[in-house]
């Protein structure tokens, strides 16, 4: 309970009165309910929960749609504390949706009222005044047990308040100075545990002996030829700092990040060359099969020259039969696999190989740390590099990835088409079924990709459904249409995919399935449906499927975003094409939390601290962390010892892996 902390704080030291309440901002207000009442609108059959409040200076509306139960709530004389944006409907005050708490008559809880109030994430059936009540009852009887585990000579020198009362003061500041001193001290503690176990598990990897390759000039130059472009500026010096690394005996641990057709499939492919000229096997995991598909299919005609002819590629995914599973594995075992490219069916325990020395992760926050470490050690700590196309801003960069070097593709390759982006409301959707109809008829192949949300997955697949019958009866009539979405059968995507990359398909209607590496030069043309449904990073990702080739190409976004942060998405996407730019938008609106699913990367640690608006704090917290790493490796020294036993218990996950990668 003492650490649960609150997600924000509203200060009720001093409410708003109505009758001064700024327009546009977001306010605390207290009043008494005076009229309450449910209605359905006659256009949309929504549900309309008003209530109107009176604080004796002025009333307000407060409106919910949707939420019927509210009638049993909000009586005529109670009193409640409001918080939302106040807006003008009507020419009356009004908050839409806001957040509520109920006061009880005659009460003056000084946990609720006249003090800077905590606001709790709440389970169904709890209310914050309860939630309150429990975390207050702890902290008076439990608050003393706490042990501070930041040694006592880095709390001297940076007069670090202790941890009993800055607990205290998280739940309960009684100035906003106090609070603001807390939430440092536990932001600080957050990053400087996080940062020790990325520093210590980056040792306990470059401590051990990997593969020292040998590399000279003549195969950097040869390996450029291989193909039938030059390769950009970033490709090359990339592959430099790749050859820097796999040179030295500790094993390479990089992350290689670029937008969206940057390149990186070449970079890592070096890797493999590399590996494969010193007599050693190389791994490339994807997370799909038709990616591992794509990847094979590339890296096949980049084998035609006779410099690699001898090199041999294999396919492992959960597509193929367990006969040619076992083929592909004992391949693998004996030595005459150089190369394989898979999916999670690489984790496998019976599969071994002779001599791993090279590993790629590609889209790395689609898999953990966890599953990076299993590949790893299928080798004698193999050279590591991992892959992303979701650009990550250097804050994210130094909590995230700490334990890896970092490359960068940040120049696309020429004879590239512009994308051009536009957006349009679901009422104009005719007209870019008309666009997209043109574009198809003088030969260019489209997507039309649909959202699917966890919550409403069957919901969404039937609407997807019914919308491919109905642009294949209508709008797209004679033309050749497919469908793939992430419960088909694997094979059957497959097939559909294999069909539209030979152009024997038009238009392939999709879920969000594309979002990761579907390449078809010659497909140009894209809509996505209900755009504000879909995340700006993963709207940038589906956008990336077409402009591939050397024709300029169509984004088509259709949304009627209902809330500012949806509106900002599409607007921004619009805006740019920029990657990098995207991904720093993209942490603006969505926090780093929720950036790339926090269990697979220690964010959930991260309670309350926050890399994009605590970047102080963290280089602070990241100095004093290595500074202690250099001094006592081990943890060992007395006054390590708690420090220790904490991020074991905090990160057993990420630890336990070090002995394995």
């Amino acid at each position: 309970m003492l650490y649960l902390f609150p997600r924000r704080y509203e200060d009720r030291t001093s409410l708003t009165p109505i009758a001064q309440a700024q327009l546009g901002q977001y306010q605390v207000v207290r009043g008494r309910v005076i009229v309450q009442a449910g209605r359905k609108t006659w256009y949309t059959h929504k549900h309309v929960q008003e209530v109107i409040i009176d604080d004796g200076t002025g009333r307000m509306f407060c409106v919910w749609f949707n939420q019927p139960y509210l009638t049993a709530y909000f009586k005529t004389g109670r009193e409640v504390i409001f918080y939302g944006k106040v807006d003008v409907y009507k020419n009356r005050l009004q908050m839409v949706s806001p957040e509520y708490e109920f006061l009880e008559e005659g009460e003056e809880n000084n946990l609720s009222v006249g003090r800077i109030v905590p606001i709790y994430p709440l389970t169904r059936g709890m209310g914050q005044r309860y939630l309150r009540k429990v975390i207050f009852y702890a902290l008076e009887h439990h608050v003393d047990e706490l042990r501070d585990i930041l040694p006592v000579a880095l709390r001297n020198q940076h007069r670090i308040v202790n941890i009993k009362r800055s607990i205290k003061n998280i739940h309960f500041p009684e100035t906003q100075e106090l609070q603001e001193s807390a939430i440092w001290r536990i932001s600080f503690e957050e990053f400087f545990l996080f940062q020790i176990a990325v520093r210590k598990r980056r040792m306990s990897i470059i401590q051990k002996e990997g593969v020292a390759h040998e590399i000279n000039a003549e195969m950097i130059e040869k390996f450029s030829q291989l193909f039938s472009f030059a390769l950009t500026g970033a490709q090359k010096r990339c592959i430099s700092e790749m050859a820097s690394d796999m040179q030295k005996k500790t094993p390479m641990l990089r992350l290689l990040q670029g937008d969206v057709g940057a390149g990186k499939t070449i970079v890592a492919f070096w890797g493999c060359v590399v590996a494969f000229l010193n007599g050693k096997q190389s791994a490339i995991m994807a997370p799909t099969g038709i990616l591992a598909q794509q990847h094979y299919e590339k890296i096949q005609n980049f084998l035609k020259s006779r410099w690699l002819k001898k090199m041999r590629v294999a396919l492992l995914t959960s597509n193929i039969t367990s006969k040619e599973r076992e083929k592909v594995y004992a391949d693998i075992k004996s030595g005459k696999v150089d190369l394989v490219i898979g999916t999670h069916a690489l984790l496998n325990e019976t599969l071994n190989f002779v001599n791993l020395s090279y590993v790629v992760i590609d889209e790395q926050h689609k898999f953990g740390v966890r599953q990076r470490a299993i590949l790893s050690a299928k080798g004698q700590n193999p050279d590591c590099l991992v892959m992303t196309a979701t650009p990550i801003p250097r804050t994210l960069n130094i909590t995230l990835y700490g334990d890896l070097d970092v490359s960068i593709l940040d120049e696309m390759p020429r004879n590239r088409g512009k994308i051009m982006t536009k957006w349009y409301p679901l009422e104009e959707a005719g007209m870019v079924y008309e666009n997209v109809k043109k574009l198809v008829e003088k030969g260019e192949q489209a997507y039309i990709v649909y959202p699917l949300i966890e919550e409403s997955e069957k919901v969404d697949l039937k609407a997807a459904q019914k919308m491919f019958k109905h642009l294949q009866k209508n709008e797209f009539k004679g033309l050749s249409m497919g469908m793939i979405h992430g419960q088909m059968k694997k094979e059957d995507a497959l097939k559909v995919m294999q069909k539209f990359q030979k152009g024997q398909l038009q238009i392939l209607v999709a879920t969000s399935i594309l979002e990761v590496g579907i390449d078809v030069p010659q497909a140009n043309v894209i809509v996505i449906e209900h755009a504000d449904r879909f995340g700006l990073s993963q709207l940038h990702q589906l956008r990336g499927r077409v402009g591939r080739g050397i024709k300029d190409a169509h984004c088509f976004l259709i949304a009627n975003p209902v809330t500012e942060e949806s509106q900002r998405r599409v607007e921004t996407l619009c805006a740019t094409t920029d990657g990098f730019k995207i991904a720093e938008q993209d942490l603006l609106i969505r926090g780093p939390g929720h950036y790339f699913g926090r269990h697979q990367h220690g964010l959930s640690e991260l309670r309350f601290a926050n890399p994009l608006t605590q970047m102080d704090i963290l280089e602070l917290a990241r100095t004093e962390a290595l500074g202690l790493i250099h001094q006592d490796p081990e943890l060992k020294e007395e006054s390590h010892r708690v420090l220790k036993e904490v991020i074991e218990q905090r990160y057993p996950t990420y630890l336990a892996m070090t002995a394995a990668a």
